[in-house]
């Protein structure tokens, strides 16, 4: 066995022995059209679905790993790669993007130095855009880890990325 295949071995050992992968797949395998709930919950739980995690998937629930990934890669809400600590999403729907979401996007991406889609190197944030998120009346409108910010505009970025190292600073 190669090197390479014993590490993908002892990966998914320990992805068998996760209870969260292990609860998803019992909770969804006997259902129809189950795989986009499983990888749901997986991402849920961990903020990504790595790569020994979609291995043993496709053995356990008989999919080929190719069809996994083409779900993995279709829908944008699903990551390969851990995402930062701060999550931001910047809404793109149409009354964010009437009222100036692509200039916060732009600032956003300035002011982390984080490219659309991607973390920064330390980990600290990650920025995606998103369509719409339901806060219409307050567009335009990000959300970093839950917390939302409505009416946004340029300057306020500064202020948001700001409060988001402080509280980082604070929590290791």
């Amino acid at each position: 066995m190669s090197v390479q295949a014993k590490g993908v071995t002892s990966k998914l050992k320990k992805t068998e022995g996760d209870p969260d992968v292990a609860a998803a797949v019992r909770k969804w395998k006997s259902k129809r059209g189950s795989l986009i709930m499983i990888l749901h919950e997986i991402q849920n739980s961990r903020g990504y679905v790595p790569r020994d995690v979609a291995i043993y998937l496709s053995r356990e629930l008989g999919v080929p790993l190719a069809r996994i990934y083409e779900a993995l890669t279709f829908y944008h809400y699903f990551k390969l790669q851990p995402p930062g600590k701060a999550v931001i999403s910047v809404c793109t729907g149409t009354a964010c993007y009437l009222k100036g979401s692509q200039a916060l996007v732009e600032e956003f991406s300035r002011e982390t130095g984080a490219a659309v889609g991607a973390s920064t190197g330390d980990k600290m944030f990650h920025l995606q855009c998103v369509r719409c998120v339901g806060c219409c009346g307050l567009a335009p409108v990000a959300i970093v880890n839950g917390k939302t910010y409505g009416r946004l505009t340029p300057p306020d970025v500064k202020k948001i990325v700001h409060e988001w190292r402080e509280h980082f600073a604070e929590k290791p």
